[in-house]
C-alpha cells in the first residue's frame, strides 16, 4: 500500500524511510522521552529499526498507521504520531512522540489533530482513544487538547513490559465536532 502524506500548519506527517534512523535511534535513547513508553527505558539502534518497521507494517496490515513527523520549516524529523491498533488492543488509538527539544510547541497536538481528523473522515473510525500512563501529564494536556475525555483506567498487556501495566484510557467520538477538537 502507499502510505499517504499529510501536511499541517507546521508538519509533514509522511511515511518512515530508511534515512530516519538515526534521527529516532537519537529519540528513542532519550530515557526522558521513553519514560511513559513501554517498560520506560530506552530503546537501542537495532530496537528502534524494528519499531520502525513495525510502524510500516502496521500500515500494510491495518491500511492506516504512525507518520514520521517533518517540520516543515527545517525538514528536520521530529517525532511521531498516527494511528495504531494492533491486535489485542483496547481500540483504535491516536498517539504520539516527540523530541525532547520540541516539546511545548504544540507540534504534539497539530500532529494528532491531522491523525484524528484521518482516523473519522478516512479510515471511518467511530471512536478514537489515546492510551497514556497516568503520569504523562503532557499527552493527557494533548489529549484533552484534541477534545478526548478520560474514559477508564485498564490493565494492558503488551509484549515489551512484562506483566499488565495500568494506564488511562482517553478517548473521542466521530459526533464530537472538528471545532470542539480545536
Amino acid at each position: 500500500m502507499t502510505i499517504p502524506t499529510i501536511e499541517t500548519e507546521r508538519l509533514v506527517l509522511r511515511p518512515f524511510a530508511e534515512a530516519d534512523l538515526d534521527r529516532f535511534a537519537t529519540m528513542y535513547a532519550d530515557a526522558e522521552v521513553m519514560r511513559h513508553v513501554g517498560d520506560g527505558r530506552p530503546l537501542g539502534r537495532a530496537a528502534v529499526w524494528r519499531t520502525m518497521a513495525l510502524f510500516v507494517g502496521h500500515w500494510e496490515l491495518r491500511g492506516y498507521g504512525q507518520w514520521a513527523l517533518a517540520e516543515k520549516a527545517t525538514g528536520d524529523v521530529i517525532g511521531r504520531a498516527g494511528l495504531w491498533n494492533p491486535e489485542g488492543w483496547p481500540g483504535l488509538e491516536v498517539g504520539w512522540l516527540l523530541d525532547r527539544a520540541r516539546w511545548g510547541h504544540g507540534f504534539a497536538t497539530e500532529a494528532a489533530r491531522a491523525s484524528l481528523d484521518y482516523a473519522f473522515d478516512v479510515v471511518g473510525a467511530d471512536r478514537v482513544i489515546s492510551v497514556i500512563a497516568h503520569a504523562n501529564l503532557r499527552s493527557i494536556r494533548v489529549a484533552e487538547r484534541i477534545g478526548e475525555t478520560f474514559g477508564r483506567t485498564i490493565a494492558l498487556d503488551t509484549p515489551a513490559v512484562p506483566g499488565p501495566i495500568e494506564v488511562a484510557i482517553y478517548g473521542v467520538d466521530r459526533g464530537v465536532t472538528r471545532q470542539a477538537r480545536r
